[in-house]
């Protein structure tokens, strides 16, 4: 069953770490562009929005050939939160489910987006979260929460943990709102679901160490695939 989904893309001007992050060049196109694209490309969404407060960033997103809505400005600092400004958008934007796609997320393929969508399409969950998972042993305040201390297994037998990522994020429309009104967390309302992506599709990028990561690997996606090679040992070297 095909829902009716409208894609939302929160994008603010006034980052700290990395100023002016999402109209800043990511090698060559500014990294907002990322998502939007692949956004654009799906074909999927009743609509596709830029979330805002900038109207530099909004011109940019019409340019693109997408919506801009504008934030009110006391959703536009840092200390806003992600309920607040999403429940702002969803009182003004009708739809069964929106799908936040972060703009700090250029790593995200059009594969993944697509696989994602379908699982919003072929569920009733209220909330979906994107994941990776981590098979690596893992404690919480001092306690192991996925081995057993004593005894040592290999990795690939471990119970992953599921880190949640934002790479992308569904809510249904109808619960979220019921939660906010309430003043409960609409964040993470009702029956959750989870979506695992690949793990170098995950970055976020929040700090120029997350930018370096980043411009590494689409530089290598970017490299002419070569064939894998082997070191193999020659007579010569041990004569």
């Amino acid at each position: 069953m095909t829902k009716k989904l409208v894609a939302m893309i929160p994008a603010r001007l006034g980052s700290k770490r990395i100023p002016k992050k999402n109209l800043r060049y990511l090698l060559d196109k500014p990294l907002i562009q990322y998502v939007i694209e692949l956004t654009k490309h799906s074909k999927r969404f009743d609509g596709v929005w830029v979330n805002s407060e900038s109207e530099e960033i909004g011109a940019f997103a019409t340019a693109q050939g997408v919506y801009f809505h504008q934030r009110p400005i006391e959703l536009s600092s840092d200390q806003a939160t992600n309920q607040q400004f999403t429940a702002e958008f969803l009182e003004k934007h009708e739809c069964e489910y929106v799908v936040m796609i972060n703009s700090t997320s250029p790593l995200l393929t059009q594969d993944t987006l697509e696989r994602f969508v379908e699982f919003v399409n072929a569920s009733d969950y209220d909330t979906i979260f994107t994941v990776i998972d981590e098979k690596a042993e893992s404690f919480f305040r001092g306690e192991p929460i996925n081995f057993d201390v004593n005894r040592k297994v290999n990795s690939q037998l471990l119970e992953p943990v599921q880190k949640i990522v934002w790479a992308m994020t569904a809510w249904k429309r109808e619960t979220f709102l019921a939660y906010h009104f309430q003043n409960k967390c609409g964040t993470y309302a009702g029956n959750i679901g989870l979506f695992t992506i690949p793990k170098d599709e995950s970055c976020d990028l929040d700090t120029m160490e997350d930018w370096a990561i980043a411009e590494g690997m689409l530089t290598a996606r970017k490299m002419t695939e070569r064939p894998v090679q082997f070191w193999e040992r020659s007579d010569a070297v041990w004569n």
